[in-house]
């Protein structure tokens, strides 16, 4: 198998774009990520793009070949990955697999979406589906995650709102993210309640927004990052399955662990799936950092601080960069590169040497449809 570096990243700021499509929001982008990894048009030999909700939202298809067009790249192979949440991420992994078995020597992997709402405007998404027709939508599942949690493990609402207090503070410090004002556990605690027990702070944005990677073959710049580990996995749909945890983020993160041939312990920087506050304290018992139930003390000692024992969602996360869904899980891998390259400014984690993106997509029996964990290496 080929070893994948990541030649280029850029991005997009998150937030409301209502003045800009899909293509344009991709292009920029786009250029950016070829920009930095000093990569013409014509040099790219396969176009992975991400996106979840264009078809439903704007009627969009084929949104992979618009941008391509529109950046000079055509007659190459065009995939046009949709997996909820982990649209963007998926598409990393296919162009993984690609390259890693010798498909192509280069490709470029977007993740673009448009998912602001007006104020007071619900998502209308999935409406088909006979559970969100019964209200199994996803405040209202990880509300449930989140009293399971406080019951079992005495997990706190405090410790919970230190998570939106802490990526609220690091997006303070990231040119990209949406909202870049601090808050306070009182005001987490007092914001309007969105699903008992999470409240308005303690839920992510919809946003508007891309970003995009160019993946290769080889290294060919002292500042290409490693792709040690990429794994995508889908769930059980188990009826008695555990409400406080995820088994395919589990088989992911040691699947991931064992292709990197890294321990959690060796994660210096991890990028994760905050939709909730109550998905960062999970994630980190899952991926490793700490012992089941150990996620809500974890956040409360510190350890997850950029200065921390291992540094979670520096970014700001989904709870303050913004969630386009498409374009989150490579806006993870983007902040990932910059902490290796040692790029990421005023909240640049010290000698950050090894990464970890995890985020998840979609429900099913609620259970995650889909979940992908990358590893990523300074050599």
């Amino acid at each position: 198998m080929n070893e994948v570096f990541i030649g280029g990243a850029g991005m997009t700021p998150f937030g409301r774009h209502p003045d800009r499509s899909l293509r344009d929001l991709g292009r920029e982008a786009a250029m950016a990520a070829m920009r930095d990894a000093a990569l013409s048009p014509r040099a790219v030999d396969a176009v992975y793009c991400g996106n979840a909700l264009g078809l439903a939202l704007q009627g969009d298809s084929g949104i992979g070949q618009a941008i391509g067009w529109e950046l000079g790249i055509c007659a190459v192979p065009v995939f046009n990955v949709s997996n909820a949440c982990a649209s963007g991420s998926t598409a990393l992994h296919q162009a993984w697999r690609d390259i890693s078995a010798g498909h192509c020597e280069s490709a470029l992997v977007i993740g673009v979406e448009k998912a602001a709402m007006p104020a007071g405007q619900v998502l209308e998404v999935g409406a088909a589906e006979f559970e969100t027709r019964l209200g199994d939508i996803f405040p209202g599942l990880f509300a449930m995650v989140a009293q399971q949690h406080m019951a079992r493990y005495g997990t706190t609402l405090r410790q919970m709102a230190q998570v939106s207090v802490k990526n609220h503070g690091n997006g303070c410090l990231n040119p990209y993210a949406q909202f870049n004002r601090p808050v306070t556990v009182e005001e987490v605690l007092a914001s309007p309640m969105i699903a008992d027990p999470l409240t308005l702070f303690a839920c992510c944005p919809n946003s508007d927004g891309a970003a995009a990677i160019v993946l290769r073959a080889g290294r060919r710049s002292a500042r290409d990052v490693r792709v040690a580990a990429s794994v995508l996995t889908s769930g059980t749909y188990l009826p008695e399955r555990d409400f406080t945890s995820w088994d395919c983020e589990r088989r992911a993160a040691l699947a991931a662990y064992r292709d990197a041939a890294v321990r959690p312990s060796e994660i210096d920087v991890a990028e994760v799936h905050d939709a909730f506050t109550i998905c960062e304290i999970v994630h980190c018992e899952a991926l490793g950092f700490c012992d089941p139930g150990q996620g809500g003390q974890l956040t409360a000692s510190g350890a997850t601080a950029i200065d921390g024992d291992i540094a979670v969602n520096p970014s700001g996360g989904l709870q303050a960069r913004g969630h386009p869904p498409g374009a989150s899980g490579i806006a993870q891998i983007f902040e990932i590169v910059a902490q290796l390259r040692g790029e990421a400014q005023a909240r640049q984690v010290r000698d950050a040497r090894i990464g970890l993106a995890q985020i998840m997509g979609g429900s099913q029996a609620s259970d995650a449809q889909a979940c992908t964990v990358h590893v990523l290496c300074r050599e």
